[in-house]
């Protein structure tokens, strides 16, 4: 089954689940990099946006953190390399070009991970195995931005990852896959996000079996259940650490 997974240039967290998933099908997959960039933001605009909700000091933490890791050589592209898989870099996902990038490497099924984004019709069509989305939640709960976050700053004791295949809308389709797990009372985003990523390759690996096998059961998303969150505002930064969690 030839797997192209579409994703973004992360490597504080990313690289942990790709190398797990990849230890397992390298020999059948590619891997596309997209901007970690969401409507067609520049990095200064994405820089100020964090910063407006976050702070000036958890602005620095981030950068000081994201340039660590690059100087220690964490990246997607690493991991590909150390399990012999092509990892290449694409800006449109959407793009004829890319389209025909897929059909020429035979495309089966398309994985979708953390890519910031909107999938079209031609895209989502292309691979007759479908296309798969790993969520950080427990759909329909927690549609939307950064879930973990959110989910931090409502209290919750528990959460989770869902794997579906997608169609038009955002966070909607077939649901394929769920996994939950405890939050633990003293976890900050950063150990949250770790620990829910290593929680979705798991996922995501029995999913992909369950492709492979054609015993996946697919169970279409209530978007009437559930909730929807956009990016953080200062107040819900402010209730996060009313909350006693931390980013880091």
């Amino acid at each position: 089954m030839q797997i192209a997974f579409l994703t973004t240039d992360d490597p504080l967290y990313l690289p942990l689940l790709f190398d797990r998933v990849l230890d397992a099908h390298g020999n059948s997959s590619a891997v596309f990099v997209v901007p970690p960039l969401y409507k067609e933001q520049t990095t200064l605009e994405a820089a100020l946006r964090y910063y407006r909700s976050f702070g000036a000091a958890a602005t620095w933490q981030l950068a000081v953190r994201t340039i660590g890791a690059k100087l220690q050589r964490q990246s997607i592209a690493r991991v590909c390399a150390h399990h012999g898989v092509p990892c290449e870099s694409v800006s449109d996902v959407n793009d004829e070009s890319f389209l025909a990038r897929l059909q020429t490497l035979g495309t089966e099924l398309i994985v979708s991970v953390s890519c910031p984004q909107i999938f079209k019709t031609p895209l989502i069509e292309l691979p007759p195995k479908g296309c798969l989305n790993v969520h950080g939640a427990i759909l329909p709960a927690y549609r939307g931005v950064l879930p973990s976050f959110w989910m931090l700053a409502n209290g919750e004791t528990h959460a989770g990852v869902s794997v579906f295949f997608v169609n038009d809308d955002i966070d909607a389709g077939e649901l394929c896959g769920q996994r939950r797990f405890a939050i633990h009372p003293d976890e900050t985003l950063d150990g949250f996000l770790r620990r829910s990523k290593c929680v979705a390759a798991e996922l995501l690996l029995d999913v992909l079996r369950q492709v492979q096998d054609k015993q996946v059961v697919r169970t279409p998303i209530d978007l009437t259940q559930g909730s929807y969150y956009s990016w953080p505002s200062r107040d819900a930064v402010r209730r996060f650490r009313e909350a006693g969690r931390r980013l880091w």
